[in-house]
């Protein structure tokens, strides 16, 4: 028989750990409790490379005085050991006023937007099985195939979070992946290409995007490299395809639309929402309660219900990705934005499935209506100065727009620009709004977290291109 998991802490002793983090004070203090169970497996070159299975448990106690956390964490669950903790945060926090604190607490319901998961972890052979499948179907697709790296990965987090306002709720959180890289090669060329899938549900989730449909189009994407031309340089009109370009509103726009930075002036959002930000063709969501997506969560790493929420509406900025803590601070209510990568960090504002939804163009108009230009598949990473909004974009999958046809494929793409002036440059917003697949993880401040992005076919009137041939 399996060893009982343990999911949830007693309710008394965390209404107890809660009046000790208060006794020096504070606005108000929480508990979170996790329980992350997780296994993964890596098969290259046909044989397995690495195979884990792994155990992260324990509890954070936060003490907030105005714009001050004090925080502390423990591995040890025993009741002395989160009362030290409770102390340390207090100490940390302390605000002066020292008084009896007496919490009660009441359980929430926090509704599941989870595909179903077993509790059972998966026996080690079917992951050998998925990876083998994607491993035979990537050298299957072309001979120039000359490595293939497969992972898998599947995960359950048991989560639970008790505040001093009284509430306390739980959450358990699945999550899987799948991906492949591969390389090609012809002569002394040699190119990767690389996708993921997965999200908030089971393995079963492969019998539905199976591991050979995403080791053939990373080999796709890796052959078709091998043949690219040099990608042109200069300012142009840029096409970003559907899905995956949402990278790039993901890192361009998203991390600026994060209320800690806009608390602090750092962002060039900063103080103005009502004002115009993007083209009238530009809204943005960020959604942490779309079923089964990377990014969703029933409640945050704080315990406020996941939310649909309106950044940009039509062009004009209506709102930031609030946690409780900036949230307070700006007279506003938390999002449900509040995330951390486990119980040891202190939670921040941080995006969930962010993404643009669809428009009106069709996407072979978007595409016809350029004369000469790069249209974009998808990113491989990026740099965005948050402050100024500037961005670089390594561009992973690109093509030759020539003659409003998608022609050759081009290496060696970057984008160059500025977020928001980029934004206010969108002519053209596709009707194949989606996410993209489910494989995407966002760092900020050392922690990383999964999330979703997507956007529709969308034109830039124009941007810089830096390339390494002639424009």
């Amino acid at each position: 028989m399996a060893p009982t998991v343990l999911t949830a802490l007693d309710s008394d002793l965390l209404a107890r750990v809660l009046a000790r983090a208060l006794r020096r004070g504070g606005d108000f203090a929480d508990v979170f409790f996790e329980n992350r169970l997780t296994q993964s497996f890596r098969l290259q070159d046909g044989h397995v490379r690495e195979a884990s299975s792994t155990v992260l448990r324990g509890a954070g106690v936060r003490v907030v005085v105005g714009a001050q956390s004090g925080y502390a964490y423990s591995d040890d669950l025993d009741e002395g050991a989160l009362l030290r903790a409770a102390e340390t945060a207090s100490l940390i926090a302390r605000d002066g006023h020292a008084h009896a604190a007496v919490v009660e607490l009441t359980a929430a319901h926090a509704p599941s937007m989870y595909r179903p998961h077993p509790d059972e972890p998966v026996d080690s052979a079917r992951y050998v099985a998925l990876l083998s499948r994607a491993d035979v179907a990537a050298r299957a697709f072309d001979p120039r195939v000359v490595a293939v790296n497969a992972f898998a990965s599947d995960e359950l987090q048991y989560v639970q979070i008790a505040s001093s306002d009284g509430r306390i709720v739980t959450d358990r959180r699945p999550l899987v992946a799948l991906g492949v890289q591969v390389v090609a090669r012809a002569g002394a060329q040699r190119e990767n290409g690389y996708l993921g899938d997965g999200g908030r549900t089971s393995l079963d989730v492969y019998d539905e995007v199976t591991p050979e449909s995403i080791a053939r189009e990373s080999a796709r994407i890796a052959t078709t490299k091998l043949g690219a031309r040099e990608a042109p340089a200069g300012e142009m009109p840029v096409v970003i395809g559907a899905g995956g370009g949402g990278v790039l509103l993901h890192e361009a726009v998203g991390h600026g639309l994060e209320a800690d930075f806009n608390r602090k002036g750092t962002s060039l959002y900063s103080g103005r929402v009502g004002e115009r930000v993007a083209s009238d063709l530009v809204t943005i969501y960020d959604d942490g309660d779309l079923p089964g997506e990377r990014g969703s969560v029933a409640v945050d790493d704080e315990g406020t219900p996941g939310q649909h929420k309106v950044l940009v509406e039509n062009g004009i900025l209506r709102g930031y990705m609030q946690d409780r803590l900036n949230a307070r601070l700006m007279g506003v209510g938390s999002t449900g934005s509040g995330r951390r990568e486990s119980y040891r960090v202190l939670p921040q504002p941080r995006m969930c499935n962010t993404f643009m939804p669809a428009g009106a163009s069709d996407p072979e108009e978007i595409v016809a209506s350029v004369e000469r230009g790069l249209y974009t598949s998808s990113f491989s990473g990026g740099q965005v100065e948050i402050s100024k909004g500037d961005f670089v974009f390594m561009v992973a999958e690109g093509y030759l727009i020539e003659r409003g046809k998608i022609t050759a494929p081009v290496r060696g793409a970057t984008l160059v620009g500025n977020g928001p002036d980029a934004m206010t440059k969108v002519t053209m917003v596709g009707h194949d709004g989606r996410l993209a697949n489910r494989s995407y993880t966002c760092g900020k401040g050392g922690q990383r977290v999964p999330v979703g992005v997507g956007i529709p076919t969308v034109k830039l009137s124009a941007c810089t291109v830096a390339g390494t041939g002639r424009g």
